[in-house]
This record gives C-alpha cells, structure tokens and sequence, in this order.
C-alpha cells in the first residue's frame, strides 16, 4: 500500500501553537506531512518565505515524518508533484468554513484525487491567528503563550 502523504499549507507568518497542534493531530493521521509555506500575492508577509521555512524546520527538527518546504502556485500542482493525496486544513471557527469549503471544492474539481481534511485545533487555540499574534507583539503585549521561543524571539527581533 502507497504511504499517503497530507499537505498543511499556510502562510505562518509566524507559525503559531495553534499551527503546530494542527501539525500534531496530522501526524497521528497520516504518516508523512508536509508543512508548506505558501507564497501568497495577496498577503504581505513580515517574514520572508526563507524566515518562515526555517522557523518551522527549527520547530520539527529530527521528525522525519514532517517535512518542511515552500511553494508557489496552484497547491494541487504540488500535491501532484510530490504524490500528494490529503490538504489539511484547520478550522477554529465557523467563520472559516465557508471560505475553507469553496477551497476545498474548487481543489476537488482541480484534483479529484486529492482529499481535503479538516482537523479542528485544542479549543485553547481557537482565537489564535498570525495577525493577531503580529499586532500583540507590535503592541508590546506578551506573546509566549502564542508562539514557541523560537518565534517569539525572531517576531520581536523582526518589529524592533
């Protein structure tokens, strides 16, 4: 039987404690995950593709299981590329699962052959967003109980 690989992609910027419980829940689902960095036009990221990937690879250092990379373009042509079966995607709010759903179907009629699954976060993270994360540390709020040391280091580093 062919190992399914899933794809987690985002734009974490940065990767939050929400994220990595996402990543977690995948893990115990699937035997390899992608996290993929997503190059979106639209957003303007504070970190570049590079400062997010490594963020990440720091994060999941020594699990083989859990790849890291990024991407741009049509992510039905990288799950192809890389025999990609699963997207994850997390929900924390019903507020996500109409924009979510249309992705989802619109993936579909791209790749039949790719699924999307839904995996909802501990309820603890369910307010926790990247923009959110970002505007607290610009407002010198206290981000430790929202992004690992890591993060939280390279965040205030960054808006310094």
């Amino acid at each position: 039987m062919k190992q399914r690989i899933a794809i987690y992609p985002g734009t974490f910027d940065p990767i939050t404690y929400g994220h990595i419980d996402v990543i977690h829940r995948a893990i115990k689902l699937f035997p390899k995950v992608i996290v993929l960095v997503a190059q979106n036009p639209v957003k303007n990221p504070l970190f570049t593709d590079e400062e997010r990937t490594a963020m990440i690879r720091e994060i999941f250092r020594g699990r083989s299981n859990i790849v890291v990379d990024s991407f741009e373009g049509l992510l039905v042509d990288y799950a192809r590329r890389r025999n990609a079966t699963v997207i994850i995607r997390g929900l924390r709010a019903l507020s996500d699962f109409e924009y979510e759903f249309q992705m989802a179907l619109m993936n579909r009629k791209l790749a039949p052959n790719v699924d999307t699954v839904f995996l909802v976060p501990h309820e603890k993270y369910t307010y926790l967003n990247s923009t959110i994360v970002r505007e607290v540390a610009k407002l010198g709020g206290d981000i430790a109980d929202f992004v690992p040391p890591g993060v939280r280091r390279r965040l205030l580093a960054k808006l310094r």
